[in-house]
């Protein structure tokens, strides 16, 4: 009999070895309160040391709208639509969840090696917390762009409140991205060095500074390519529900929806393949 056998015989395992899915997902359940603690401690800290603190949250996508909104309103000229500068403060606003919960996401094992390395616990709690983290980060920033869309004249509605929805599927489509760049992460640390750019293209092509079907018009192939892109129809949903002029497709509910259960679903499996090399993570 051998030690492996031996070991089985008794009910030992082996340390660090990979539980199933189930188990795994209970386990990570049960650490729940250490994922907002731990959440919520790195958004009370991130902007610590900055005389803003805090304010820096809806600091930068204000400026990047700002930024943005102009020079992307002048290159479109008559393309533009009604309510642009509402237009640009969603997408800007929204991306920047999606934004930070990738780059967040694919740091959250690398990054925290010596957290990884000294405890036992399931490391899906690593980059679920860092979702939740740009998740807290997003809710005074979801106030601000609120208050923006009052001051440049939009009604408000009760159709605001399916901004709730719309996060909550945006959320689990932002942990699945996390959980594939994580691991990805771990494999290949180089990619952290890539993600910016791949975080670029993504804002560029995503319809945060343009309609689709404005822009695209002359192109039907590009706009079919829309109509099944997550984070558009995602910024779609939210711009329909807010904006006074803007309509959307209720088949984007069920893009959204798709998309966030394949991804997270993907990233699940994927994270979860690989949760014995964590603890190797260097």
């Amino acid at each position: 009999m051998t030690v492996a056998d031996e070991a089985e015989k008794y009910g030992l395992h082996r340390v660090g070895a990979r539980p199933t899915l189930v188990s795994y997902l209970k386990q990570t359940w049960q650490r729940r309160e250490f994922i907002y603690e731990l959440a919520k401690a790195r958004v009370q800290s991130q902007n610590q040391r900055n005389r803003l603190g805090m304010l820096w949250i809806v600091i930068k996508p204000t400026f990047n709208a700002l930024v943005y909104g102009f020079v992307f309103g002048i290159l479109q000229g008559g393309k533009r639509g009604v309510d642009y500068p509402v237009y640009i403060v969603i997408g800007v606003f929204l991306f920047e969840f999606f934004s930070t919960s990738m780059n967040g996401g694919a740091k959250s094992i690398t990054g925290n090696a010596s957290l990884v390395q000294s405890l036992a616990f399931p490391r899906l709690a690593l980059p679920t917390a860092q979702v939740l983290q740009s998740l807290l980060s997003l809710m005074p920033m979801l106030a601000v762009m609120f208050i923006y869309a009052l001051i440049l004249g939009t009604e408000p509605k009760w159709s605001w409140f399916a901004i709730v929805p719309i996060l909550m599927l945006f959320t689990v489509f932002n942990l699945g991205v996390a959980l594939l760049c994580a691991r990805i992460t771990v494999h290949v640390r180089d990619f952290s060095n890539i993600l910016p750019m791949i975080g670029r293209v993504l804002f560029y092509t995503s319809g945060v500074l343009f309609s689709a079907d404005r822009l695209l018009s002359h192109w039907p192939w590009l706009i079919a390519v829309f109509d099944v892109h997550p984070i558009y129809q995602t910024l779609q949903l939210a711009r329909g529900f807010i904006m006074d002029h803007a309509v959307y497709d209720p088949w984007a509910w069920w893009v959204v929806a798709g998309w966030a259960f394949v991804m997270l679903l993907a990233g699940l499996v994927f994270f979860w393949k690989a949760e014995e090399r964590y603890g190797r993570a260097n």
